[in-house]
This record gives C-alpha cells, structure tokens and sequence, in this order.
C-alpha cells in the first residue's frame, strides 16, 4: 500500500509477517492519563517510531532515508502504519448481522 506523507513524501508499506508484526506491538508501550483509558504519550517514542519505519516500509530505510523525514513525516508513517498492521488492508466484517 502506497502511502503520503502531509508534506508530500510517499513510502510503501510492505506485508509484514506475523512474527514482525508481534515484535512491533510488544514494543510498542504507552503512558495513560489517571483515567487509565486516555493515552498520555508514546515510551521511546524516537527508537519505538524508527524500528516500526524500518520494520513496515518496503524500500529504503537507511539511515539516509530516515534523515530525510521530519518528525511530521515520521509521526504521520508510524501512526498510519499502526492503522495498516492492525486493521490490515480489509475492512473489518459486518457484525450487525445474524445468521441461522
């Protein structure tokens, strides 16, 4: 899936394996508000952002690459990877439906 950055860089998110997948989200840790619900930030939000690039984007992840992304640029390719790893590239069945 071809993917745009809001500052117009494009990158290609590639199928990642279920093994990748498993190491992104275990790596992936998160402070909450005191509701416990709402999330406050991202824990190593630079190292947890750069292996989600490295790991989900077909193509060049060198570190040349990656110098050339803003913090914009990085944010936006993690955020709509996690969307793209975790929901996929299928919409989610409806569940309204019953069947007999």
């Amino acid at each position: 899936m071809e993917f745009k950055t809001k500052s117009g860089k494009k990158v290609v998110f590639k199928d990642v394996s279920i093994d990748e997948k498993d190491m992104l989200l275990d790596s992936t840790e998160y402070t909450y508000k005191e509701d416990g619900k709402t999330i406050d930030s991202l824990v190593m939000a630079n190292s947890t952002i750069t292996k989600w690039i490295r790991t989900g984007l077909d193509g060049d992840t060198s570190d040349e690459f990656l110098k050339t992304l803003s913090m914009g640029d990085r944010t936006d390719i993690f955020l709509a990877l996690q969307e793209y790893i975790l929901v996929g590239k299928r919409k989610p069945p409806n569940r309204t439906q019953c069947h007999d």
